[in-house]
């Protein structure tokens, strides 16, 4: 607005000071106007700076403002005065319209009023020409009726309504014939027969008409004669011969879900645009595909396998309730009346309850009998007739004592390495449970879910677990030889290793397949209560089992020892010309011990590893210990022990168990009790690894020297 204004009163300088249409800014507006000033630039331009003609300038400019200012403040002061005056125009406008309004108000109240009143007139008289008309329709409805009684009367229908198939009016006659039955029970016996004649006749042409009309797609036509029929029983029989001719045709493939979805889709549209009522129509149309075409195919599926296949039973009762069940779910979208749901749930029910009730039985029978083909078949591939091993016999009496001792109570079994335990069997019961628990959650009521679901488990435990896992872990605790056997096939560690992955499969099978059932149901403490009683109590035959496979490997050592460790190996004869290096049987045990922890390694896991290893690794550290102790030993021959100690060290490394490696390491440090200088043992038993030690193991280690008595190595220890 500045900028306008400037441009109108001060054309010389406005226009060069300031553009219109830019926001104003002083310090910009004064450097324009001092440069603009001749000699009132900061470098002077073409002249000298002047400072008193700039200061004239700006003299001349402010007074200039001034009166600008003045002016801008009286045209302002005019503008509020002119604004003030059309407001209080403006106020006496609106006064007169409200008044206007009020007026006209008053004028619609009375209008209204009167209105009302012309109303009640001609409400009255409504009434009260409906009185009038009243009996005057009756009249002519009764002499209407009189004069089709008497054409039935003299047994000449001359009517059109009659004779012309557009006209007829069926309601007629049912009207005639209860008025002759209220007035005339006895009477005219002869014209009620023939009405009721005509009526079946009417009746009969019209869903003629309706059944033609649907075969020539006349919708139209099919709609009229449906309402005409619609309070009579002719419109439940209409209504049966539109679902039967509606299903004409539609069943020409082999899926009769899929034909049946087509159909009810299709005939959905017709029915809105036929029937008043078309919700009735189609929920009737699926009852009759369900008791009838449904029904049929389910029975003959079903009954064809019930005696004489019993899986191909399960399986197909399986499939066709689970195609049911999801063509109802595709038969909600249509409209069917407002409990829909249930409505269909009773349809399901009423094909598949004779089948649902026996089915948790017929599935057990299937599972016991096909895992127990499995399992045989197994049993057949490997020539092996099972051994009883019942509880309390003499045999396993006897069987239990060898194995905790080194009586000569028989052999033990020869299994040749056959561990009895087969992967593939236990995939096929997996698969043969799991389906069997696919079918329990569709086929189970679900009130009976978990309990049916715990039964199949239980069958499962019965076979896989008891069967099968627990027959190899007992036959596999009977083949394992006694500490004292010679070159004994220690195969136990393959059934652990195996054991251990069949644990794995069943344990994922029972999380993903039978949680979900039993996991909101009191069955779940049952189950997890079962599976681990069932997992301990083969957890004690494993630890067992792999306790007595360590004595065996320990015992094994042992007779390596026995047979390879010569009491010259560490009293040589001739010290000078002896090479340092471990002996012979050390050699031999440490290879030994090495394809030992091998197999450990591949037949476990997790903790157990470390668990095993370490057992192995001190009882390993045992058998060396006192196996040291049966020797004594010359100088030359405790560097060769020392050789020999240093060699179980590196194996005691393969065991990664700091415990065995640390006892390793001590008995290194007691080994250099057999070469130090007399004088040195009571520093040397001083020594980190020693200081802690029983004085009597020092003692027993120094006694082992040649040199003891010799020497009078005794008062070291005094």
């Amino acid at each position: 607005m500045w900028a306008d204004w400037n441009s109108r009163q001060h054309p010389k300088i406005s226009p060069q000071l300031y553009s219109r249409g830019e926001p104003f800014d002083a310090d910009e507006y004064i450097e324009r106007l001092a440069w603009r000033t001749p000699g009132g630039g900061s470098k002077g331009g073409a002249e000298a700076f002047d400072p008193k003609r700039l200061l004239e300038e700006f003299e001349n400019h402010i007074e200039e403002l001034k009166q600008l200012d003045e002016k801008i403040q009286r045209r302002v002061e005019k503008l509020e005065h002119q604004c003030h005056r059309e407001a209080k125009e403006f106020a006496h406008k609106v006064q007169d319209l409200q008044r206007s309004n009020q007026v006209a108000f008053q004028h619609f109240q009375e209008l209204d009023e009167h209105i009302s009143y012309v109303a009640t007139k001609v409400c009255h008289l409504g009434d009260q020409l409906e009185g009038v008309n009243t009996p005057r329709q009756r009249a002519v409805e009764a002499q209407r009726l009189m004069t089709y009684f008497n054409e039935f009367l003299d047994g000449d229908l001359r009517s059109d309504v009659f004779n012309n198939p557009e006209k007829v009016m069926i309601h007629i006659l049912p009207s005639a014939l209860i008025i002759f039955n209220r007035r005339y029970p006895l009477w005219f016996a002869d014209v009620k027969a023939k009405i009721a004649s005509k009526y079946h006749d009417l009746e009969r042409q019209l869903i003629q008409e309706f059944t033609a009309g649907q075969r020539r797609g006349e919708i139209g036509r099919m709609r009229e004669v449906a309402a005409v029929l619609l309070h009579f029983k002719g419109y439940a029989h209409c209504v049966d011969v539109y679902i039967k001719q509606c299903q004409e045709g539609a069943y020409m493939r082999s899926d009769v879900f899929e034909d049946t979805a087509l159909l009810c889709q299709r005939v959905n549209k017709q029915v809105g645009e036929v029937f008043q009522s078309p919700e009735t129509v189609m929920a009737k149309l699926i009852q009759n595909i369900f008791e009838n075409k449904l029904q049929a195919h389910v029975k003959e599926k079903l009954d064809e396998t019930r005696r004489s296949d019993i899986e191909q039973y399960l399986k197909n009762l399986y499939d066709l309730y689970t195609r049911t069940t999801a063509l109802a779910s595709k038969l909600t979208e249509f409209n069917l009346g407002s409990d829909k749901h249930t409505f269909l749930s009773k349809l399901i029910k009423n094909i598949f309850s004779t089948y649902l009730e026996s089915y948790i039985e017929m599935e057990k029978d299937y599972l016991r009998t096909r895992s127990a083909v499995i399992l045989q078949r197994y049993y057949d591939s490997k020539n092996h007739q099972k051994r009883p091993l019942g509880g309390g016999s003499i045999q396993e009496l006897k069987e239990r004592i060898r194995q905790r001792t080194n009586l000569p109570l028989g052999p033990s079994i020869d299994t040749h390495g056959e561990t009895f335990l087969s992967q593939e069997v236990v995939v096929n019961l997996l698969q043969e449970t799991r389906h069997a628990f696919e079918r329990c959650n569709r086929l189970s009521d679900p009130s009976d879910l978990p309990k049916n679901a715990f039964s199949i488990f239980l069958l499962l435990v019965e076979h896989l677990c008891v069967d099968h896992m627990d027959y190899a872990l007992e036959i596999g605790l009977s083949a394992i030889p006694s500490a004292d056997a010679k070159n004994a096939n220690l195969y136990f560690l393959d059934v652990v290793q195996q054991a251990n992955t069949i644990f794995h499969l069943f344990d994922k099978q029972f999380n993903d397949h039978l949680m979900p059932l039993i996991s909101s149901s009191p069955k779940l403490t049952e189950c997890l209560h079962k599976k681990k009683e069932v997992i301990e109590q083969m957890e004690v035959k494993l630890d067992t089992g792999i306790d007595r496979t360590l004595n065996c490997m320990v015992g094994q050592m042992k007779h390596i020892l026995a047979t390879e460790q010569k009491k010259t190996d560490f009293r040589p004869e001739d010290e000078n010309n002896v090479m340092i290096q471990c002996t012979a049987a050390c050699s031999k045990v440490c290879v030994y011990v090495s394809r030992q922890v091998e197999r450990v390694r591949k037949s476990m896991d997790g903790k157990n590893v470390d668990t095993v290893l370490t057992e192995l690794g001190v009882r390993f550290h045992r058998l060396i210990h006192e196996h040291l102790q049966q020797y004594s030993y010359s100088s030359m021959g405790g560097m060769l022990a020392i050789c020999d100690v240093a060699e179980y060290r590196k194996s005691a490394k393969d065991f990664r168990v700091p415990l065995v490696l640390q006892l390793f390491d001590t008995l290194h440090a007691l080994c250099n009790l057999l070469v130090v200088a007399p004088d040195n043992l009571k520093q040397v038993c001083s020594g980190e690894q020693l200081t802690n030690l029983d004085r009597n193991l020092l003692h027993a280690f120094v006694q082992l020297r040649v040199d003891y008595r010799q020497a009078r190595l005794g008062r070291h220890f005094s």
